[in-house]
């Protein structure tokens, strides 16, 4: 079985920055695209960054130039670190994973993000 845990949400003050891990365990090895949504109180659930298996980075325009995807491979592990927070940067942000195997994607359990301002 693969698990994604996600760890690092919480609450800030605007202005304020957070860093969001997420880690896999189980059977995966070989991880191709890697990203984050976040879904807002009483909406949807967004694409907020992606990041390949080649490193390249896409950003929803609402968080460009403040929040910076990357990820360690050999620790089966994506990170989200998250500048100049906003009020309406308050969501659960979740992280996904593809396996390239199956063609599966993985998703993380969720963790609050809160930003007050």
């Amino acid at each position: 079985q693969v698990q994604l845990v996600e760890s690092g949400g919480g609450s800030v003050q605007a202005g304020g920055s957070l860093r969001l891990s997420c880690a896999a365990s189980g059977s995966i090895w070989t991880i191709n695209a890697m990203g984050w949504y976040r879904q807002p109180p009483g909406n949807q659930r967004e694409l907020v960054a992606t990041i390949t298996r080649g490193g390249t980075t896409n950003y929803a325009d609402s968080v460009k130039g403040r929040f910076t995807i990357s990820r360690d491979d050999a620790k089966r592990t994506v990170y989200l670190t998250m500048n100049s927070l906003k009020p309406e940067d308050t969501a659960i942000y979740y992280c996904y994973m593809d396996r390239p195997s199956t063609g599966s994607r993985y998703w993380g359990q969720g963790t609050q993000v809160t930003v007050s301002s």
